[in-house]
């Protein structure tokens, strides 16, 4: 009994002491480090500086400072906080500062911290802040439901340059890189030994996503994500709006054929979808015919390499939750198309 009393007294005195060491420890509401933000934080003098040269802030962001400006005046009020008593909130121009860099170095959240001398909890907030408000305001403008005008555009587009007719879009899917999740198992573990989240993309003729899926587990296929996507659901029960059948360019003698997508061999082969031949004994017509789907197929392609070339954070493992990693990639995709538009009208 005398020695399970000493224990008990002798870690009774332990708590106690750690408790006092707790209640020693000094807390801020802004770190000293963080407090000389203005003075030699990021924002407030790089970025400032990079205003003024245009050919690095580009770089630097991945796109104009006036591109920025026209982006924070769509989402500015989703993004702003109240200043208190205690600290003053961020501004959301440095919280959207923040969140495109993420993006387009592929920098941890850690890294910006330091950099921006904001908090990292602070940064990973605002990271999440802003893609949650680019999806919720830009997305009916940039990346919204097809119709039979953009279908009939789309079709007109891939016949002129890429010569292939009645086709409403490239689709292919695309492996985004993540940190193993917490007691995952094997759900996002992918057959190139990754774990990844899957992004499902139909794109158009200037590599411009249509319709995007995103958020399925990496072991998944391509053609099981397709066929448990609204996409692949639409196209089934023909609710999304497909221009009827029409005759071929330069062949009308061959009847009114549907409109179709095309994908590679990890498609099925479906009334809505084409692949190309099996490489096995080949004939000319089919050689052709593989030639002529594999430049429309290139679309897709470029537009996961150009995602990949502008942001940067595709060409690591994303340390983020998963959810909050399918708003990245959907922000992404938003921003993708949003550039790709801004570019063609100054064109």
């Amino acid at each position: 009994m005398v020695r399970i009393n000493r224990r008990r007294a002798l870690a009774t005195a332990i708590l106690l002491a750690m408790q006092q060491k707790r209640t020693r420890q000094r807390r801020f509401w802004v770190h000293p480090l963080n407090q000389q933000r203005e003075a030699q934080g990021d924002f407030h003098h790089l970025v400032a500086e990079l205003r003024l040269d245009s050919q690095r802030h580009y770089k630097y962001f991945r796109m104009s400072a006036e591109q920025m400006d026209h982006i924070l005046y769509i989402i500015g009020p989703e993004i702003t906080r109240q200043t208190t008593n205690y600290r003053a909130a961020i501004e959301p121009k440095q919280r959207l500062a923040v969140a495109l860099r993420y993006l387009a170095s592929g920098d941890s959240l850690v890294s910006l911290s330091f950099s921006y001398r904001l908090g990292e909890t602070t940064v990973s907030q605002s990271v999440h802040m802003v893609y949650s408000a680019i999806e919720k305001l830009m997305m009916r403008d940039y990346l919204p439901p097809p119709t039979r005008d953009t279908w009939n555009a789309v079709s007109q587009a891939f016949w002129e340059r890429w010569n292939f007719p009645n086709c409403l879009g490239a689709i292919d899917g695309k492996k985004v890189n993540i940190q193993a999740p917490a007691n995952s198992g094997s759900q996002y573990f992918d057959y190139k030994l990754n774990f990844s989240i899957v992004l499902l993309a139909l794109v158009d003729a200037d590599s411009k996503f249509l319709a995007i899926q995103v958020g399925d587990y990496g072991r998944s296929s391509d053609g099981g994500v397709f066929a448990n996507s609204d996409l692949g659901q639409g196209m089934e029960r023909e609710t999304l709006d497909v221009p009827a059948s029409a005759p071929l360019p330069g062949a009308p003698h061959l009847g009114p054929l549907p409109f179709v997508m095309v994908g590679d061999a990890a498609f099925p082969l479906k009334q809505y979808l084409l692949r190309p031949y099996a490489v096995q004994d080949l004939n000319h017509d089919k050689r052709i015919f593989n030639y002529r789907l594999s430049r429309a197929r290139m679309t897709v392609e470029c537009a996961f390499g150009i995602l990949s070339g502008r942001w940067r954070i595709f060409l690591r493992d994303i340390n983020l939750h998963p959810r909050k990693v399918d708003t990245l990639i959907i922000a992404a995709c938003i921003l993708h198309n949003y550039l790709s538009n801004r570019a063609e009208n100054q064109d």
